[in-house]
């Protein structure tokens, strides 16, 4: 039995306490769509963030200064699983009225409030690292399948992690809350801003082919690099993101002749850069629903990426053929978008179209506001 049903529910004064626990807070999809929720809600909560691994956290940067927040020490997060661990994880857990954890990497907080009761907690499934982007592992899907018993819900942003979560985790249909990630999509389509990415030294004559992306090895943008390459004569490629492999990254395109690579580094506001780009492009080993590729979508740009997640449903279907299973596939879909203007401005508009019809922030940001609320036992809190 869940013990803290068991208990009178929490007396809650004034703002909510909400708890983020993360396996990382470098800045990434999932981190920006906690950061902007979190600015969009302002003093209608306060917020404490804790990562377990707490040297990446530079996702801080990107919250509004005047929005509540702390980062408060906390037992370690990560490690040998062990009922001493947990106990403290749980007890540092009960200070808060709601717990909000993220991917693989807070499995662990959610199997002590699962052993040791706590306050009502809601795990978001964003996707999966490189060491599982070829197959889920048996014994995290056990891990998992046991921790989430006792999960208020858990929230998903893709079809496809929606049937893991049912089939594979076991989790009720009740529990399981699909939630596509919005955006303000009318903020797109403003022209962008020509000096908005500063370290780009545009090439004459050629198109940019733009990624946003952290750098870690399941974005594989190392196969971006080598798509782009027999193209180099008309394609520039641009890479906004930071990351451990920016300078793998810089390398493949050393060894691939593109000397005229910009690595960006991480900008913010995507919407005052992204429609420099003339093409949009994922090589990803595994995504589920980015938010990347609906911003690109808003800014009205084709795309170009591998067949991963719910990428090939999300696109206008105009769009699809250029969602390919391979890095031949990409360089090829690569070559024919830029080739053929005409092309790229009729699917850049279908992609515009679908993204305002059914990407929406507004749409996102109620779907949150009521499930939390409704943990919180006052559905309205957040609104």
């Amino acid at each position: 039995m869940d013990r803290f049903a068991a208990r009178r529910p929490r007396q809650i004064d004034g703002p909510p306490r909400l708890l983020h626990v993360h396996g990382s807070f470098s800045l990434g999809g999932k981190e920006a769509r906690a950061v902007r929720l979190m600015n969009l809600w302002g003093d209608r909560a306060r917020h404490s963030i804790v990562s377990a691994a707490p040297q990446l956290m530079s996702a801080r940067d990107a919250i509004d200064p005047a929005t509540p927040v702390d980062f408060p020490e906390s037992p370690p997060l990560a490690g040998r699983p062990g009922l001493g661990r947990f106990r403290a994880i749980a007890a540092f857990l009960a200070d808060y009225d709601l717990v909000l954890s993220y991917n693989w990497g807070a499995m662990d907080a959610v199997m002590a409030r699962r052993i040791h009761g706590g306050p009502p907690l809601i795990h978001h499934e964003d996707g999966f690292n490189a060491d599982e982007a070829g197959g889920l592992k048996p014994q995290r899907n056990l891990y998992r399948r046991l921790a989430l018993q006792c999960a208020h819900a858990l929230v998903v942003p893709s079809v496809r992690l929606e049937g893991i979560a049912r089939d594979m985790w076991r989790q009720p249909p009740r529990k399981v809350h699909l939630i596509r990630n919005g955006i303000d999509t009318a903020r797109y389509g403003q022209p962008p801003l020509p000096d908005a990415i500063p370290a780009l030294d545009r090439a004459a004559g050629k198109l940019l082919v733009g990624t946003v992306a952290g750098l870690r090895p399941v974005k594989n943008i190392r196969r971006l690099v080598r798509a782009v390459a027999p193209h180099r004569d008309r394609l520039q490629l641009v890479v906004v993101g930071e990351g451990p492999e920016r300078d793998a990254i810089a390398a493949e395109a050393r060894d691939h002749g593109l000397a005229d690579i910009c690595m960006a580094g991480f900008l913010p506001e995507p919407w005052r850069f992204m429609g420099l780009f003339d093409i949009f492009a994922l090589s990803s080993d595994s995504e589920q629903f980015p938010i990347s590729l609906v911003e690109a979508m808003a800014a009205g740009l084709p795309v170009a990426s591998t067949d991963v997640g719910d990428v090939a449903v999300m696109v206008a279907p105009e769009n699809r053929p250029f969602i390919v299973p391979d890095e031949a596939a990409l360089s090829a879909a690569l070559g024919t978008l830029a080739g053929d203007p005409d092309l790229r401005q009729r699917l850049g508009e279908a992609n515009r179209h679908r993204a305002g019809r059914d990407f929406t922030e507004a749409a996102m940001v109620d779907a949150y506001a009521a499930l939390y609320g409704q943990a919180l036992s006052s559905p309205h809190i957040l609104r």
